[in-house]
């Protein structure tokens, strides 16, 4: 068994020493350290292996030294502004005060900008929400005081409690409980450590992490304005594509009385996806409800629950599969891909969708040797598919949808039209590659299927519906003998 152990331990000379000999004592092998002074002096980071009963003697030994803290009051730090005259001794009533109210001091910065005033911003710990409140009130009859900012200011103010105001502030964003804390704390290391290795700044990994977040949490509600199209097929078949701000693409195919969808976004918008649903399908509580996955990301996959039946290639099925039964599903069986997919499934609420659900109707899960292979066909409405499997470039099981009589095209990520997104869609599709180095399992092997896609659309103009932005017009002209 595995475990990861996050820390808190005192910021003096052997107190690593101290932790390995506790893992050591008991046989247990240490597989992956993190520490970064100047993030967090005191968070350290550590996975290690062993039986049941090492792990929980390990548990005992650390609570009993204090490396592991249960229950530990919740601190903050607060970014004050004080407005002083640019004199001598100005500050000194207003470290008086914060003296009196014992506040630690994290961060101090000022400096004279040419007029009577001084801007003296201080960063101070907080335990206490009405100490605060009671200290500003005290401190602004001595000069005007703003706060700035509560655990979201672009600089990090102190380096001891780094991480859990970190987190804190992530489930304050997505109002997540208590229970989400320990695998965003995990999650956020391991990203941050990998990204370190690679040259990244630190600071900028948790910015994007901050920033994802962000975007995820203020397109709720009524802020949930999706790019809604319809486009007319034949003369029975119509689909209507719901492109969300974050998240993949949702398009319902309506075909001579019948109801499809493919793909559907993230569990975090079922409520608004509801709502539009019912809007554009006035039957759709009493209709039976089918959905196609193109492969099974997190960002596809959240609103799984709402459908009867769950069409999919067999890879997929088996990924789904995995899921359901507590395991890693394939995106997260790589390891640099699984911490943001682990955090992305945290802030979004995923859960996995029941087995029996899921009907894998093409392929199998045996190897394949090139980039894009028939492995059957589809049929729906008036609309005639032949399938095709990618070799996993971006996931295992991504499949694409070619009907050749319509030239129509269902691409899933193989092929999206990032020309096509609107501004929101491009802001969200810029942070996924930064915290998994890439969205695709093999980019070089990505690039190959999407050549090869293109390589089988016949003479014509045709319509294409990517996973992300809007439906691609493409147009095959007929090569000149």
């Amino acid at each position: 068994m595995k475990k990861t152990y996050v820390t808190t331990m005192p910021n003096h000379i052997g107190a690593f020493l101290k932790a390995s000999e506790c893992f050591a004592e008991l046989g247990m092998n240490i597989t992956r350290v993190s520490y970064n002074k100047a993030i967090d002096s005191h968070m350290l980071f550590i996975d290690a292996e062993g039986t049941e009963e090492q792990i929980r003697q390990a548990d005992l030994q650390l609570t009993k030294i204090g490396y592991l803290q249960n229950g530990e009051p919740e601190k903050a730090i607060v970014l004050l502004e004080f407005t002083l005259r640019d004199r001598p001794g100005a500050v000194t009533e207003v470290l008086r005060l914060i003296q009196q109210y014992r506040l630690n001091i994290s961060y101090i910065s000022s400096q004279e900008n040419g007029t009577e005033y001084q801007a003296f911003k201080m960063g101070l710990f907080v335990e206490d929400e009405g100490k605060l409140q009671d200290f500003i009130s005290r401190a602004g009859a001595v000069c005007p005081v703003r706060v700035i900012d509560y655990n979201h200011s672009e600089k990090f103010y102190d380096n001891s409690i780094f991480y859990r105001s970190f987190v804190s502030g992530l489930m304050q964003e997505m109002n997540l409980p208590e229970a989400a804390r320990e695998g965003l704390l995990v999650n956020s290391n391991l990203i941050m450590q990998m990204l370190d290795e690679r040259g990244l700044s630190p600071y900028k990994t948790f910015e994007s992490i901050s920033r994802f977040a962000e975007l995820l949490a203020v397109s709720r509600g009524g802020a949930f304005v999706p790019r809604v199209t319809r486009h007319r097929i034949t003369d029975s078949t119509e689909i209507i594509l719901i492109e969300p701000p974050c998240g993949s693409n949702t398009a319902i195919i309506q075909s001579q009385g019948r109801t499809l969808f493919v793909d559907c976004g993230y569990a975090l918008y079922r409520d608004e996806m509801l709502a539009l649903i019912r809007k554009l399908l006035p039957g759709w509580d009493e209709m039976k409800k089918q959905i196609l996955i193109t492969h099974a990301d997190v960002d596809h996959c959240g609103l799984l629950s709402l459908f009867d039946e769950i069409l999919a290639s067999e890879k997929s099925r088996e990924c789904l599969a995995l899921e359901a039964d507590g395991k890693d599903g394939f995106r997260e069986q790589n390891p640099v891909h699984k911490p943001y997919v682990s955090i992305c499934k945290t802030l979004t609420g995923y859960s996995p969708v029941e087995k029996d659900k899921v009907t894998g109707l093409w392929g199998n899960t045996a190897p394949q040797d090139e980039p894009l292979a028939q492995i059957g066909f589809f049929r729906f409405g008036d609309l005639r598919f032949e399938v095709y499997q990618g070799q996993g470039g971006h996931l295992q099981g991504e499949i694409v949808l070619i009907d050749y009589e319509h030239h129509l095209a269902f691409t899933g990520d193989i092929f999206v039209n990032t020309h096509g997104m609107t501004p929101e869609q491009k802001t969200y599709n810029q942070y996924a590659p930064v915290l998994m180095t890439s969205v695709d399992t093999d980019p070089v092997l990505c690039a190959l299927e999407r050549q090869a896609f293109m390589q089988r659309l016949g003479t014509g103009t045709w319509q294409i519906f990517g996973a992300h932005g809007m439906k691609k017009d493409y147009r095959v002209q007929e090569e000149k003998q």
